[in-house]
C-alpha cells in the first residue's frame, strides 16, 4: 500500500514561527505509512480579489491548489491572531475556495494550534472548523491539540523538546492516519 501523503500548511509567515516548527516536528512524528510535505508559499499568494481571479488564477494559487488536490490529507498548524486565524491563512482558504474543482471538498483535515498564551490557540480552531466545514472539508474531531505557553517547548534551534507536546502531536497524527481512509471519497 502506498504511503498516505499529507500536506502541511502553517498559518504563520514568521521564519521562527512555533507553529511552523511544530509542523516540522510532525514530520518526525508521522506514523509508519505516512509522509509529510510542507507547503511554504502561503506568503506568496496575492490578496484575494475577484478581479485578479477573473484575469487568471495566479501561479502561486495554482501551486497551492495542486498541492492540496494531490495530498490525501491536509494538516494545518495555526497561531491565533485576535481570537481567530491569520490573514495569510484566511487568504489562502479564500483563494482555494474559489478555484475550479475546489480541493478542500471531501478532504480529510487535521488541525492544531500553538500560542504563547495558556489556551494554546483554542479559539482559532473553532473558526477553522467552521470555515473548513462550510467548504465540505472533513476536519478530524479529536484529539484536539492546543499547545499553550509554546515558547517553553522548543529549544533555540526550533526543535520541539517537550515530551508531552510530542505525545499530543503523535496522537493527533495516529488519529489522522485512521481518519484519512475513513473520509476518502468512495
Amino acid at each position: 500500500m502506498a504511503d498516505i501523503k499529507v500536506l502541511g500548511i502553517s498559518g504563520s509567515l514568521r521564519k521562527a514561527s512555533h507553529n511552523s516548527a511544530a509542523l516540522r516536528a510532525c514530520g518526525e512524528l508521522m506514523p509508519a505509512g505516512m509522509t509529510l510535505t510542507i507547503f511554504d508559499g502561503l506568503g506568496e499568494l496575492p490578496l484575494y480579489n475577484q478581479e485578479v481571479m477573473d484575469a487568471g488564477i495566479p501561479e502561486s494559487v495554482q501551486r497551492l491548489r495542486t498541492a492540496i488536490a494531490e495530498a490525501d490529507g491536509l494538516l494545518i498548524a495555526s497561531p491565533e491572531y485576535n481570537f481567530s486565524l491569520t490573514a495569510a491563512l484566511k487568504n489562502g482558504i479564500d483563494w482555494i475556495s474559489r478555484v475550479p474543482n475546489q480541493p478542500l471538498q471531501d478532504k480529510p483535515i487535521a488541525i492544531f494550534s500553538a500560542s504563547l498564551g495558556p489556551l494554546g490557540g483554542a479559539r482559532v480552531q473553532y473558526d477553522l472548523r467552521r470555515i473548513l466545514g462550510q467548504l465540505w472539508g472533513h476536519v478530524l474531531p479529536r484529539p484536539e491539540v492546543f499547545i499553550g505557553s509554546v515558547a517553553s517547548k522548543f529549544d533555540a534551534q526550533g526543535r520541539l523538546t517537550d515530551e508531552a507536546t510530542r505525545k499530543f502531536l503523535a496522537d493527533l497524527l495516529a488519529g489522522f492516519k485512521l481518519w484519512i481512509p475513513r473520509m476518502a471519497k468512495k
